[in-house]
């Protein structure tokens, strides 16, 4: 098949174009009076495909029928989102490369982490044979007895935290301690009256 010559008269795109939906047009239109959107109800309204995730028409939504578990909010999780911690986590064996001192500036140019922004936190897997004074920002418990096990030392960047208080409450129901026995009184001696004596009358009264 020939290829036509291209002119003005027959440019056309590459693709089929299909042209768009014109609604309310009136009843010939096949669009008209209601629109497509059907009688009555909310998806008839304007604004009704504006609807958030989730959005279950007003009734109660899923994610509140279901039971509270303990998650990321809950009084032992970690914050998370806009509260959450962030840490360059560096382990014990990475360590090993050094000689010396370690801080946040050299491992940056080890390549250990990308920047100085972020704290620091040393973590304890693998192991450590070297002698070496760590200066960072947090130390896990094992990373801690790892270093100083091998005869180097620690230095908080912004001091030793202090411990947390423990979040478990003290059982209501423990036993009371057991009430000290009340000591018996100490007994009185009691009076004893003295048997009556048989004093003489005195002088010069009558006798009955």
């Amino acid at each position: 098949m020939a290829q036509k010559k291209l002119s003005l008269s027959s440019l056309k795109p590459a693709a089929a174009k299909k042209s768009r939906k014109r609604i309310g047009r009136g009843l010939g239109s096949g669009k008209g009076r209601y629109s497509g959107r059907g009688i009555k109800g909310q998806k008839s309204r304007s604004g009704s495909h504006k609807m958030r995730a989730g959005f279950e028409g007003g009734q109660m939504p899923i994610y509140m029928r279901l039971g509270k578990q303990k998650g990321q909010y809950s009084r032992d999780a970690m914050p998370v989102g806009p509260h959450r911690t962030r840490v360059s986590a560096v382990n014990v064996r990475d360590l090993e490369r050094f000689d010396g001192e370690v801080t946040p500036e050299a491992l940056k140019e080890a390549g250990l982490i990308r920047n100085t922004k972020l704290d620091v936190k040393i973590l304890g897997h693998g192991d450590l044979t070297k002698k070496l004074a760590v200066s960072a920002h947090l130390f896990s418990a094992s990373a801690r007895e790892k270093i100083e096990g091998a005869g180097g030392s620690i230095t908080w960047i912004r001091g030793e935290p202090k411990p947390k208080r423990p979040k478990r409450r003290p059982d209501k129901q423990a036993p009371r301690a057991a009430a000290k026995p009340e000591e018996p009184a100490e007994e009185t001696a009691a009076e004893v009256e003295e048997p009556p004596t048989d004093e003489p009358p005195p002088e010069g009264g009558d006798e009955t």
